[in-house]
């Protein structure tokens, strides 16, 4: 704008400020009135105002008197804690004399202008400046709910403000500042850690269990009731693991932060080969008590169902946890990690030219037979010279734990690793920071378990949407598995068929409907033995298959039919997969089930979400009111008067409503009631983190600090009950990502 302008606009708002000028004997029906009137007289005007002091009557306590300053009155006291600061703050007071009283009249129930005094000793503020002022600044609700969904869907304070600056149409209508903004969202935390980090931990699994009755948790409290170990799992997570719960990768790994302390994360394969989560637990320490604790939790959160295999790393607490809790279960070792103890151990034999790596992956992936795989590995540790290499012969011991000869007896689902759980933690590292208290760690960690959410989500409108890339287009057995398999599993399973062109029938025997085949791949010298039976159906003589197994075990370790049980069942002329075969954690309906009985809906009528949809629809139209009339002063007036009688009207029915939401804690919980805050952790303990490469652990020491063992409890949603069990722990304190 030019100075023209600009002279012009002071000159439009001075006069504009006569007719909104206090005068002695003005009358207000309340005292938030008056502060109102005179706060707009200030913004036309161009200074701030603030309460100064009040009177109140000794007889009833009732307020007689109150006198509004502007914000410039007085004078900064000294500050006698300091005698020499290098940079004071600016001053901001000229004790400023202006000022509005006024006089409460009881006989008319009014408030009188009694004295006023519009004289300022300092430059007035600019139109363009008067929305920085601070009485002209405030957060209000619906906008405090946009500030809080930004904030908890990890958007920046600036990006934020830009967004609500543009809704409103310019940081000038906005209403506050960035900084208020960041004061706003300072408040909500210390308001959220009211009843410090325990409370509002368990105030948290209240509302969890208030929305979502299935949402479980659990809480193990020391001797002395503090918390020590926290899990828990909503709905999705409990629902996901009855479908694909059949292999679970556990991991325990934390961001490097002042406080390290451990997050446990069970993830496994959904139908679309995606990674989903089971449950979460922040631990106390990672010792084969706190581990016993989480796994007996953990099964108690899924109605007792254990996994067919249990996958970790090299973890010596973890293994014993596993051995008296799930004895049952195939606990398999995560390849990455052997690979890179070897590093750690054995570095000096992955020099440029060395083999041995590859050597050792042969060891670990390629060998059938259990014969071949003890010959390769007498052969590696004669080449390396390793006969008295102690990792080696502890490593070689584990063998059925990680080899693949031993586990293709098992079902795995193609997870050999405990990369799932890595991957998400790396995920976790976009969404978290090493200063969140506990609601925000929570708040954020959610963001993720919806964003997987979504994921599947659109996976599963893609597989509706797109149709399966089939390069046999009229082969039976392809039409059919492309209208059951997911996309991943059909493509994995059209690379089997593939590969099945490849392979030769070396032997066949059919007798009395008993199948045997002896079937090798063109080029290669290793032979499968297929066994199968089958039958005639229908009038035409077509084939069916009942039953069919191949000494590669495909289908009991991933679930899908191998290239050879493939090219056994096109030698035996039959053209369909038989049902049984076609597994149903792989299948597009596999969580149907879950959409026909899901009651769960996200409730329309949330006050919340009306405040926003509200508050998103009224804001741009009124800005745009104000725009247009600014423009003609007719137009001005007319909205100015309409704008005071309604602001009356909403606030006579705003009077008998109360604010949305509440922050109490049930403190009737017996749970809660014994809980005395959450046990901290030494600072100088970082615990055991992630296994890390040898590159990457040069020039660091591990400090171990001795466990002195007591008593723990849990606690949970699920009962009331305390269960007593021995624990031991160091003193860890709390870590949020």
């Amino acid at each position: 704008m030019d100075d023209g302008g600009l002279e012009g606009c002071i000159e439009e708002m001075r006069e504009l400020a006569k007719d909104k000028s206090p005068y002695l004997g003005m009358e207000f029906p309340s005292e938030e009135a008056a502060y109102e009137f005179y706060n707009e007289y200030g913004r036309i005007v161009g200074f701030s105002i603030r309460r100064d002091y009040c009177t109140k009557s000794q007889k009833d306590g009732v307020m007689t008197s109150r006198k509004f300053v502007c914000c410039k009155e007085g004078e900064r006291e000294k500050d006698k804690r300091y005698t020499m600061i290098k940079n004071p703050r600016s001053e901001t007071r000229t004790n400023c004399k202006a000022f509005m009283h006024i006089s409460f009249k009881r006989d008319l129930s009014k408030w009188i202008v009694s004295k006023f005094d519009s004289n300022h000793n300092h430059p007035l503020h600019l139109p363009q400046c008067t929305h920085l002022m601070p009485s002209q600044r405030k957060v209000c609700d619906a906008q405090g709910i946009n500030i809080d969904i930004a904030d908890e869907n990890g958007i920046s304070l600036k990006a934020s403000h830009d967004l609500i600056s543009a809704i409103a149409g310019g940081k000038e209508f906005v209403g506050f500042t960035r900084e208020d903004q960041k004061t706003y969202l300072r408040v909500k935390r210390q308001r959220n850690l009211q009843y410090g980090e325990a409370g509002s931990l368990l105030r948290y699994f209240q509302q969890q269990v208030a929305e979502n009755p299935y949402f479980y948790y659990a809480i193990q409290l020391d001797a002395d009731e503090m918390i020590t170990n926290i899990f828990w799992a909503d709905h999705q997570m409990i629902t996901n693991y009855g479908l694909f719960g059949d292999a679970v990768s556990f991991d325990t790994t934390f961001r490097t932060n002042k406080e390290y302390r451990p997050l446990a994360l069970f993830c496994g394969f959904n139908h679309f080969r995606m990674t989903v989560i089971f449950g979460v637990a922040l631990l106390h320490d990672e010792t084969a008590e706190s581990f016993e604790w989480l796994f007996e939790t953990f099964l108690d959160a899924m109605s007792g169902k254990k996994p067919v295999s249990f996958f970790t790393d090299q973890d010596q607490a973890m293994a014993k946890a596993i051995s008296q809790i799930m004895p049952e279960v195939f606990h398999g070792l995560c390849t990455f990690h052997l690979m890179q103890n070897a590093l750690k151990h054995l570095g000096y034999l992955f020099k440029s030219g060395s083999k041995f790596s590859s050597d050792l992956k042969a060891c670990i992936y390629d060998y059938e037979n259990e014969h071949e795989l003890i010959e390769a590995w007498n052969s590696l540790i004669d080449k390396y010279n390793l006969q008295e290499n102690e990792w080696m012969k502890r490593t070689w011991r584990k063998r059925e734990q990680w080899a693949h000869v031993y586990m293709k007896w098992v079902f795995t689902g193609g997870m050999r690793s405990t990369q799932l759980s890595e991957s998400l933690n790396g995920t976790l590292r976009g969404y978290l920071k090493g200063d969140h208290n506990i609601v925000q760690f929570f708040t954020h960690f959610n963001r993720i378990v919806v964003d997987k959410w979504y994921e599947e989500i659109s996976a599963i409108y893609d597989s509706r949407q797109k149709l399966p890339r089939m390069k046999l287009k009229k082969c039976p057995i392809l039409i059919q598995v492309a209208s059951l398999y997911t996309p991943p599993i059909f493509d994995l399973f059209h690379c089997e068929l593939d590969t099945s062109l490849c392979c030769q029938v070396k032997q066949f025997h059919e007798l009395e409907g008993e199948v045997k085949c002896v079937i090798g791949l063109y080029g290669n010298g290793k032979e499968y033995i297929v066994e199968g039976r089958v039958e005639v159906i229908g009038l035409r003589g077509e084939k069916s298959c009942q039953e069919i197994h191949c000494t590669c075990k495909k289908f009991e370790n991933f679930g899908i039919l191998c290239s050879h049980a493939i090219k056994a069942l096109d030698r035996m002329n039959v053209m369909k997969i038989p049902e049984r075969y076609i597994l149903g954690r792989w299948r597009l309906d596999a969580k149907d089930f879950e959409v026909e009985e899901k009651n769960v809906v996200m409730d329309e009528d949330d006050p919340k979400l009306l405040i926003l949809a509200c508050y998103r629809d009224l804001c741009p139209r009124m800005v745009k009111l104000a725009t247009q009339a600014s423009m003609h002063k007719p137009a001005y007036q007319l909205v100015d008067e309409e704008i005071k009688e309604l602001c009356v009207k909403v606030n006579n029915m705003m009077k008998g409503v109360g604010s949305f939401g509440t922050n109490e804690l049930d403190v009737d919980d017996p749970n809660i009631a014994q809980v005395k805050g959450i046990k901290k952790k030494d600072v100088g303990h970082k615990g055991r983190g992630r296994l890390k490469p040898l590159h990457e652990m040069m020039n660091k020491k591990t400090k171990v600090i001795s466990q002195p063992t007591r008593l723990s409890k849990t606690i949970g949603q699920s009962s009331n009950t305390t269960n007593i069990q021995n624990s031991s722990s160091s003193q860890p304190q709390f870590s949020y990502y």
